[in-house]
């Protein structure tokens, strides 16, 4: 269908008729709109007609002949993510560049959403579906390995479908070891007094405790693996992560903010604060300021300088996981963990699209990797 602009009304049009205006036959109109081959002469000048008429093939028309719709049904935890954008991304990178559609349906981390939405997706005429998951329930795991049209499942680890996922496990470890090293650091920078103070380190005598604010046990990746691998990694260097220095949060700065706060005001000697997530970590930073109860100067507001005012003046390191771009740029940069979101949704985009059109059947599991940052690298991904 396309709009005559000269009358001001839509009409209908035919692939006879784009071929009488192209000045080519019919079935060489109908092999370039399903991909077939046709001579770079014709292409232009089927390309230069339907570019002008505005043309567009029907969709139940092109199902019948293809037995495909061209479209992928992605389903995703929220869209008000850094993560999930860059996601999404690599996801729509991929599906343009071959001809397909994305339909996009968040579930504000709701896994009875995520259900729906997949069931929807999977009696839509959708080709595939991508599922960025948090949480996979056994209901999860039953519609995975029911499912009618191929799935992937990006961000956790599943043998129910094709999956690609973070080393989150790896990630926590390189994470708590980093944290180790600077109390430890942080340690032989102070006065004898302080050192030998036993009160606030245990048998390693470190002055200072570690803190951690994860999610939910039930996100195996980020609720624990990521958690275990902090564990371990400052285990390695002989710290023990207390019981009563950790809490959980939602995926939110608002409950970042709370969880810190309850920390900060039950442990008065938490020297290292450390978060599941940059976004929970923010929410660290603003409980920081109320804590310590300081006022930022007028200069630093006006700056954009006001977090990173904060984070100079508090007196307690605050770390994340994921490399938001947002808070790199409000706080200059907090020790953290970038993952490569963006390339996530490219390789799982392209696993799909291997299964669709290729009907690989080879279970898939790729695991990539992560990199430590400092708050001063720069990635695109």
């Amino acid at each position: 269908m396309c709009r005559d602009d000269s009358e001001g009304r839509e009409k209908h049009m035919t692939i006879k008729e784009i071929a009488q205006l192209a000045g080519v036959s019919s079935a060489a109109v109908s092999r370039y709109l399903n991909g077939g081959y046709v001579s770079e002469e014709k292409k232009e000048q089927i390309k230069k007609v339907i570019d002008e008429t505005g043309y567009q093939p029907s969709a139940q028309a092109r199902i019948l002949r293809t037995k495909k719709a061209c479209l992928v049904g992605v389903v995703v935890p929220k869209i008000n993510s850094e993560s999930i954008s860059r996601v999404t991304a690599g996801i729509e990178q991929v599906l343009s560049a071959r001809g397909y559609q994305m339909l996009l349906a968040s579930t504000d981390n709701d896994p009875g959403k995520e259900l729906t939405y997949l069931k929807l997706f999977e009696n839509y005429p959708v080709d595939g579906i991508i599922l960025i998951g948090t949480v996979i329930t056994a209901e999860h795991r039953k519609f995975l390995k029911n499912s009618k049209v191929p799935v992937v499942v990006v961000g956790q680890y599943t043998k129910y479908a094709n999956c690609i996922y973070h080393d989150d496990y790896g990630a926590g470890m390189a994470m708590g070891k980093a944290v180790a090293e600077s109390l430890i650091n942080s340690e032989t920078e102070k006065e004898d007094g302080c050192a030998k103070n036993r009160a606030c380190g245990k048998e390693a005598g470190f002055c200072g405790k570690v803190a951690y604010i994860g999610v939910t046990k039930e996100d195996k990746a980020v609720g624990v693996a990521r958690e275990d691998g902090f564990r371990a990694g400052l285990g390695s260097a002989g710290i023990e992560l207390e019981e009563n220095c950790t809490r959980k949060a939602e995926f939110t700065m608002e409950s970042g903010y709370s969880a810190a706060l309850d920390l900060l005001e039950k442990n008065r000697d938490i020297s290292i604060l450390s978060c599941a997530t940059d976004t929970i970590a923010a929410g660290a930073i603003e409980a920081l300021l109320t804590y310590r109860r300081k006022q930022v100067p007028e200069g630093a507001k006006n700056s954009g300088g006001r977090m990173q005012y904060i984070l100079d003046n508090s007196g307690i390191r605050v770390t994340g996981f994921g490399d938001n771009q947002f808070l790199k740029a409000v706080t200059g940069g907090i020790p953290t963990v970038h993952f490569g979101y963006k390339t996530s949704g490219i390789r799982g985009a392209e696993l799909l699209l291997d299964v669709i059109e290729r009907g690989e059947k080879i279970p898939v599991e790729i695991k990539l990797g992560f990199r430590m940052v400092n708050g001063q690298e720069e990635e695109e991904n």
